[in-house]
């Protein structure tokens, strides 16, 4: 069985993922964690549960959702993983920082390794599928996990609300369609794990998101 564990980190209350199953192995994903007892935490939760960390994964690259990916990448030997598309969004990080006012003097993180729409992310005996949902940015990627019903879906879907599309690279028509067209095909059982805020379900945003009824 794949295990979800949830942590919010920094100023921007980003949601970092780390996936794993019984054989111990795990994935993290959007590591958030800007803080020295932010990176405390998730690396002592990953020692606690005996966890070993096979791969690093952004779901996209805005700087709420990286400010933790050099720290990962150094302390578990890992490159980063994203979409072609998000290359330009990540570069852009340190002018971000700048412009926020925030203190961020960490390399951007080594790409090895770009995913793709449909490509399936293993570890363990965990796998899952990499869906396409751009929108929010250029190429955010969701993650889907069949046989345990969830998505990691990054800034696209929110409990109640959606991401925001006044970044570089958004486009609210767009959005719409990532959520509508690639989403609400799972299955209204789906949970879906978002980058901010509580999970929620397929289901419940067809119903009652003011976005999307």
């Amino acid at each position: 069985m794949t295990h979800v564990a949830k942590f919010t980190f920094n100023p921007f209350q980003e949601n970092t993922y780390v996936l794993y199953d019984d054989t111990k192995e795990c994935i993290i994903i959007d590591p958030g964690c800007y803080h020295n007892d932010e990176k405390k935490e998730l690396a002592d939760f990953i020692e606690k549960e005996g966890l070993k960390p096979v791969r690093l994964i952004n779901t996209h690259c805005h700087i709420d959702h990286v400010f933790g990916n050099h720290f990962i990448s150094e302390k578990y030997n890992l490159p980063l993983e994203i979409h072609e598309g998000e290359l330009p969004v990540l570069n852009t990080v340190p002018q971000v920082a700048m412009m926020y006012g925030i203190p961020f003097g960490d390399p951007i993180s080594t790409v090895e390794n770009f995913i793709k729409d449909g490509d399936l992310i293993k570890f363990g005996n965990s796998s899952l599928q990499s869906i396409f949902t751009p929108g929010h940015s250029p190429a955010s990627l969701s993650f889907f996990c069949e046989d345990a019903g969830f998505i990691i879906a990054g800034d696209v879907l929110f409990y109640g609300s959606i991401g925001r599309t006044d970044l570089p690279g958004g486009n609210f028509d767009t959005l719409i369609s990532s959520i509508k067209e690639k989403l609400f095909p799972l299955g209204d059982d789906i949970e879906v794990y978002p980058g901010h805020g509580p999970k929620t379900t397929i289901g419940y945003e067809k119903q009652t998101n003011p976005f999307l009824v």
